[in-house]
């Protein structure tokens, strides 16, 4: 196991340096890192960030809960991937509602903010379908019910 990971409860989320990671268990109880590739929208290993993410919160790591880790990584793959199909379709549906926001200076509206995040736990379960069917072992559709 790596230093300093004892007492961590797993899996465990953040924001390392504005990317999505997680920190999940594995089957001998050790621990293993997964960090969004902007290019893919799929998990890369990154075990290298443990101790990192272990030892610095504040600053350019942040902890996340479930909910949150779910909408920095949709709104990280909405913002960097292009493509066809019924996620990317959505992903245009929050960037259509994000450019009205921006355009009138304001904040989202309540129904606006509901329906991104709303949209975002949808678009999320759909892409780590997609991964796990591809084979991503750092897939995990099951993160967006927590």
């Amino acid at each position: 196991m790596t230093d300093g990971s004892e007492g961590v409860e797993l899996p465990a989320y953040y924001d390392h340096y504005k990317t999505p990671v997680k920190l999940v268990s594995t089957p001998d109880g050790g621990i293993t890192a997964w960090r969004l590739d902007r290019a893919t929208g799929g998990w890369r290993s990154a075990n290298d960030v443990i101790d990192d993410v272990l030892s610095a919160i504040g600053g350019e790591i942040s902890a996340r809960t479930p909910a949150e880790f779910v909408q920095r990584t949709e709104a990280a793959r909405g913002r960097y991937l292009k493509g066809d199909g019924p996620v990317f379709a959505l992903y245009e549906t929050v960037r259509a509602i994000d450019e009205q926001a921006t355009a009138e200076r304001r904040a989202y509206t309540p129904e606006e903010a509901a329906l991104v995040a709303g949209i975002r736990r949808r678009t999320f379960v759909m892409f780590e379908e997609q991964l796990q069917r591809a084979g991503d072992p750092g897939a995990d559709p099951t993160i967006a019910a927590s």
